[in-house]
């Protein structure tokens, strides 16, 4: 298994940075632009235990997974989600947004992921893997928040 963690100051209220893994599929798209749908499967009161069925485009293939609800904290100053799939059969991962209000317009946001190869054969890939997707993300949903907030 893989672990990447990575964090980034994001010049954007919580809220703001918030909707865009709390909120609508066209939210989501925002910053994870393969995310082509999004159509729940099972819904929870306490969200914990949820699941939505979620298709990514990668090139010209889409995937089809369920993504499940691990861990969910909604308060003023301190948001979490934790969700986990298992992709093409091959991995199983999770993905941890942890966002922090440092002030009315500034967000800490740490992303942490982890990859779990499921067959022999691609416990190889995993050694090579670096964390470029993951800064990727951080500075695309940076990007997004701030863009959005200039423009608000």
């Amino acid at each position: 298994m893989k672990t990447w963690t990575r964090d980034i100051e994001i010049n954007a209220p919580i809220e703001q940075v918030w909707s865009y893994f709390g909120g609508s599929l066209e939210e989501m798209q925002k910053i994870m632009p393969q995310v082509v749908d999004q159509k729940p499967v099972k819904i929870t009161e306490e969200i914990v235990g949820s699941v939505y069925r979620q298709k990514y485009k990668e090139g010209k293939r889409i995937e089809e997974y369920d993504v499940e609800t691990l861990e969910y904290l909604n308060e003023p100053d301190h948001r979490k989600l934790k969700i986990g799939f298992t992709l093409a059969k091959m991995f199983e991962i999770t993905a941890l947004y942890e966002l922090k209000k440092l002030n009315e317009n500034k967000t800490y946001l740490k992303y942490t992921t982890t990859n779990r190869p499921l067959k022999w054969f691609v416990k190889i890939f995993l050694i090579f893997a670096s964390d470029k997707v993951v800064v990727e993300f951080l500075e695309r949903v940076k990007r997004v928040a701030e863009a959005e907030t200039r423009n608000s």
